[in-house]
């Protein structure tokens, strides 16, 4: 694909996004919502469903020979080894406990991926009306204007944010870990939004952040994210066959100024 033809999937992802948007804002203001759990933990509503079924049923309706990878219907992560193929990586709602619980902190975040690469990224809060966009080669947005990640360079005077899995078995290792950073930066933020945490920092309101996630939770935000200027990687080492921007284990993405010294420290 050639950047025009890029730029116009942007647009299209863009007017999934606010449509999805519109959705899940108008199911929670009318409330009764249905709640079920995945695995037995995971919170998943019925505006979770709701809106998984709007944004796969628009781009099934222009490119039916699209794969697809989503939280909620189409979950073989599998797939994301080959990104050499067209396929759209989907959270219909990231941070469905946040939205269940009346929190601001929700997102509908979809990428594009291609010739090995994400390549789209939009990212859409609806109750703060922000939406977060990116084109490989092209900066991102945050409602049009351009994103910047902080010139932060002192760990000790950054803001970082991670957050905790559903499964509680890693918890105790995962807390050392945090607690070891906490000890290095000035706080600890937990948004409770994968996706939001990471165009934060695309925006330099955190100064880093580092997790294991799903595929859905980060695609389109960590290229909003490389977009704005941010550093992103991973602080263990990326399998061979695994694209390193698909990748969900241990993902460190940071402003410039201070992703060695927070690399070094969760490496350790």
């Amino acid at each position: 694909m050639n950047q025009d033809e890029l730029i116009e999937l942007e647009q299209f992802t863009q007017a999934i996004a606010l449509a999805a948007g519109e959705l899940i804002s108008a199911k929670r203001q009318a409330g009764k919502l249905d709640q079920q759990y995945k695995d037995q933990h995971e919170l998943v509503t019925s505006a979770d469903i709701a809106a998984d079924k709007l944004i796969i049923a628009r781009i099934k309706a222009r490119y039916p020979e699209h794969r697809i990878l989503s939280e909620e219907s189409y979950t073989d992560k599998s797939q994301v080894k080959d990104l050499s193929n067209p396929i759209w990586i989907i959270d219909p709602i990231d941070g469905t406990v946040n939205y269940a619980h009346g929190h601001m902190m929700v997102a509908v975040s979809i990428a594009f991926a291609i010739e090995g690469e994400v390549k789209i990224g939009v990212v859409y809060n609806p109750f703060m009306n922000e939406l977060y966009s990116a084109v490989s080669g092209e900066g991102s947005t945050l409602n049009g204007n351009l994103l910047s990640p902080s010139s932060q360079t002192n760990l000790r005077k950054s803001l970082i944010a991670t957050g905790f899995p559903y499964d509680k078995s890693t918890v105790p290792v995962i807390m050392k870990r945090t607690e070891k950073i906490l000890m290095h930066c000035q706080d600890i933020r937990r948004l409770g939004s994968a996706a939001l945490d990471i165009c934060w920092v695309a925006c330099g309101r955190l100064d880093g952040y580092f997790e294991s996630l799903s595929p859905w939770d980060f695609a389109a935000a960590r290229l909003i994210a490389l977009e704005a200027g941010a550093t992103c990687g991973h602080f263990s080492p990326v399998p061979d066959d695994v694209p390193p921007c698909i990748h969900n284990h241990d993902l460190l993405i940071t402003s410039p100024g201070i992703y060695k010294a927070l690399h070094n420290l969760l490496k350790e």
